[in-house]
């Protein structure tokens, strides 16, 4: 009968057929996720190599590095520690995903990142709790180069037990459990209400439902994509059914250097099409401004 390490690599496998990269990266925290996706690129990409970020937030997280190394490098993969310092705005959780993420990213080739399936189920609630759109219910992606997501249909216990069956020793981030953080509290109390409330099977539902959601999303993204019309032109834009109308607004505004566009911003900029009764210009991150003047859009720099 196949087990967990067997479920894992299989996972891992496919993912590298599919995308066939040519340099592989591991990223590993010494968490069980990660460790196990080691464990099986080691055994499918000889010259795959880990890094490890330390973040520095915790003390003794150097030690806690080097021995995540250490295991990667009995595993046989080229191993490294990378130091970062986690600062910026957002809160703890983005400025050290924002520090992780700029020290990972290759030249080139495929980073490798373990988030499973109950990770995609957790992304899932936050999107439908805070409202954020289609986009943020529809999760993360498997391949959303140069990151890598091959255990999006794996469930964590298995990497967990995978980690058990291959005697590697895991560590357990005290973050993990940490109730101020709203993940924690989401993977603790949450998903196991609903699981119970329910009958269990919710966090491969809620992967489904965003797997679901994304084909939908790159479906209507591609259609946006071949809007021939003026952008600018409220007539031209206007024709166009609400949830279209939306990305090409949000095209047009990521080209004029619109940064980390929300779904409240947008809807703002397209109420200026759809709900026009004279007012003022809308608000946009990194110091924009956008306006209606003569049945035409305009975005710039505020003033």
């Amino acid at each position: 009968m196949n087990g967990p390490v067997f479920e894992v690599r299989t996972a891992v496998r496919r993912f590298l057929d599919e995308v066939r990269p040519d340099r592989v990266t591991v990223a590993v925290s010494g968490g069980a996720d990660s460790l196990a996706l080691a464990a099986a690129t080691a055994q499918l990409v000889p010259d795959a190599q880990a890094v490890v970020v330390d973040h520095q937030l915790q003390p003794g997280s150097g030690d806690v590095a080097l021995r995540a190394a250490g295991i990667c490098a009995d595993l046989g993969l080229t191993a490294r520690v990378e130091p970062v310092v986690v600062e910026g705005r957002g809160g703890p959780e983005a400025a050290a995903r924002k520090a992780r993420y700029g020290v990972l990213r290759p030249q080139n080739g495929v980073v490798l990142l373990g988030h499973t399936m109950d990770d995609q189920a957790e992304t899932v609630l936050l999107g439908l709790g805070r409202g954020s759109g289609p986009r943020s219910i529809a999760g993360m992606r498997a391949y959303d180069p140069p990151w890598g997501r091959p255990l999006l249909n794996v469930a964590r216990a298995t990497t967990r037990a995978a980690c058990v069956e291959q005697g590697i020793e895991v560590w357990e981030d005290p973050h993990n459990n940490d109730p101020s953080f709203t993940r924690v509290r989401l993977r603790q109390e949450v998903l196991p209400l609903l699981e119970n409330v329910l009958q269990g099977g919710v966090a491969a539902s809620l992967a489904r439902t965003a797997a679901q959601l994304r084909e939908d999303c790159d479906a209507l993204d591609e259609l946006a994509g071949a809007f021939e019309g003026d952008c600018c032109a409220v007539d031209d834009v206007g024709e166009l059914p609400a949830a279209l109308r939306r990305r090409v607004l949000r095209s047009w505004l990521i080209g004029a250097g619109v940064p980390e566009l929300s779904d409240s911003h947008l809807r703002r900029v397209d109420a200026l099409v759809s709900e026009w009764r004279g007012q003022g210009g809308v608000w946009l991150p990194g110091g924009f401004v956008a306006r209606r003047a003569h049945g035409r859009l305009q975005v710039e720099p505020e003033s």
